[in-house]
């Protein structure tokens, strides 16, 4: 591929601003993507990283800046001038149709037709195998896009940008929703692409993975560029300076541990499964006390998510009984378990975090609108919301263009966090539910919601962390359970174990009894 070029480059981002309401999205940024390299861009929640590829889509235009491609300069005015000139992009969140199948959400808007508008599906299907092949993705094209791992349907959005002969691919933070297995797998599939000369665009904060696949990172800060960097030339740890702009601490500080009462009783809790016909959750006792976090550990779709929706009321129990501040809160209402003292951070934040059409401050007291404090008479007490969504603004670092009253669909996913992290931690619970708190977010961010937590236990709550990122198991808790199958397989101090170790029950090579 490389000798046909005049140009070094595939892409040019120069001199690019993007302005939205109340905020510059990138300022004056420039970016280069050389032919057949993966190039890292690297940024916080809300530096900009998103926003810069999607003007190179087409979904945005900028204000100001040129964008070349081989040299020559381009307009890009629609994700189809994208398309037309080679351009493709992996969404975080991706554009799949649920109820067709891998086949046809590959062809979708490109379907190829022969005489009288016939589809030809079967050359479809031999070029998409034949692409499967190529690259080791591995997938089946029969299959219902509902009915597959995340994985899968992420790959089948990479074919969907092969299939289109894209040249220049676009991964926007493509290992927020993997199990490490996927990641690894993942990061095969873009060096088997970039080999074959493909230019990739490789959106991230995870500092391991830039420094496994890419060649050169250039990172954001607040909107601004800051410089870019051969990978093999840095470490981590300046990596993440350039990042956030100081040094991030990677390890939880933690006071010397109080254990109080029980908080949570959980008896033989039982939950079904919505995809197969065994229970999502067998059957499983634990106990958290005030003043200790407790990690359950595993791969994902080991009926960690049932057995949340079990606990927090999302879902009713086959089987079981839970005790909150000694009350069985086993069929207690949502609402109810939230004013008893149980406060939940939700794996899904769009499905059941947020109210996305909402402002920010009406999602800030969403469960706590009715209170005294926030309604009098039957009639909301404006000031007193717009106080405290200030005040969580201020303590949280939410970054959002136009502060309480901005829409939280508009703000990056990372501030969307903030803010439920914030709503949930501020009822001041007896129990803390945090499920993946810190997924998609920076080191900074991660840094500071880890503290949050520990300032929970600190203060004598109980707190329930559920994760399936290593490193976050290892260093915030105090005692970690294995979940594997719907069961709870072994229980690890932090102190003592390693990651093989954990890694070993959680793949079920490894199990012991556990007593609640």
């Amino acid at each position: 591929m490389g000798n046909e070029h005049n140009s070094e480059y595939a892409i040019e981002m120069l001199h690019i601003t993007k302005r939205f309401p109340g905020i510059i999205a990138n300022d004056d940024i420039t970016l280069q993507l050389k032919h057949g390299e993966i190039h890292a861009l690297l940024g916080e929640n809300g530096a900009g990283k998103s926003t810069l590829m999607s003007v190179l889509f087409g979904l945005y235009q900028a204000e100001e800046g040129v964008i070349k491609k081989d040299g020559k300069e381009v307009k890009i005015l629609s994700p189809n001038d994208a398309n037309a000139l080679g351009i493709g992009m992996v969404h975080q969140h991706f554009k799949l149709v649920e109820c067709f199948t891998v086949l046809d959400n590959i062809i979708l808007g490109d379907e190829p037709t022969g005489p009288m508008g016939v589809l030809k599906k079967a050359e479809a299907r031999k070029k998409i195998m034949d692409l499967s092949n190529k690259y080791g993705l591995q997938v089946d094209p029969d299959a219902k896009i509902q009915d597959i791992t995340v994985g899968m349907q992420q790959r089948t959005e990479i074919l969907k940008m092969l299939y289109r002969d894209n040249e220049i691919l676009i991964f926007d933070e493509p290992t927020a929703v993997l199990t490490p297995q996927e990641i690894h797998d993942l990061m095969k599939i873009m060096k088997n692409l970039a080999a074959e000369g493909m230019s990739i665009l490789f959106i991230s904060h995870k500092l391991a993975e830039i420094m496994e696949v890419a060649d050169r990172c250039s990172v954001l800060r607040k909107g601004k560029y800051i410089g870019t960097v051969n990978t093999a030339d840095v470490t981590m740890a300046e990596l993440s300076s350039m990042m956030v702009g100081r040094n991030v601490n990677f390890h939880v500080e933690k006071k010397e541990q109080h254990l109080g009462d029980v908080i949570l009783d959980v008896e033989n809790m039982t939950v079904a499964s919505k995809v197969h016909k065994n229970n999502a959750v067998k059957n499983v006792s634990l106990k958290v006390r005030g003043g200790e976090i407790v990690c359950i550990a595993g791969i994902d779709g080991n009926g960690q998510t049932e057995f949340v929706y079990g606990l927090t009321g999302l879902e009713p129990l086959v089987s079981g009984k839970i005790t909150l501040l000694g009350q069985d809160i086993t069929k207690m209402p949502i609402r109810k378990r939230s004013i008893l003292g149980m406060s939940h951070i939700p794996e899904d934040r769009h499905k059941h975090g947020l109210v996305l059409d909402y402002s920010l401050e009406d999602n800030i007291v969403l469960q706590r609108y009715f209170e005294p404090e926030f309604t009098k008479s039957g009639f909301l007490r404006r000031n007193n919301i717009r106080k405290q969504a200030e005040k969580m603004i201020e303590e949280y670092d939410i970054r959002s263009g136009q502060g309480p009253i901005t829409t939280s669909r508009s703000m990056s996913g990372g501030n969307q966090q903030k803010a439920i992290i914030a709503r949930e931690i501020e009822k001041e619970p007896g129990l803390l539910v945090a499920v993946q708190p810190t997924r998609g977010l920076d080191v900074g961010a991660i840094e500071f919601i880890h503290k949050q937590i520990v300032a929970q236990r600190d203060a004598g709550k109980a707190v329930l962390l559920v994760s399936l990122e290593m490193d976050e198991v290892l260093d915030v808790s105090d005692r970690i359970l294995v979940m594997y199958e719907g069961e709870i397989v072994g229980q690890l101090d932090p102190k003592t174990t390693t990651p093989e170790e954990m890694g070993l029950y959680m793949a079920g090579a490894k199990r012991e009894e556990v007593k609640a």
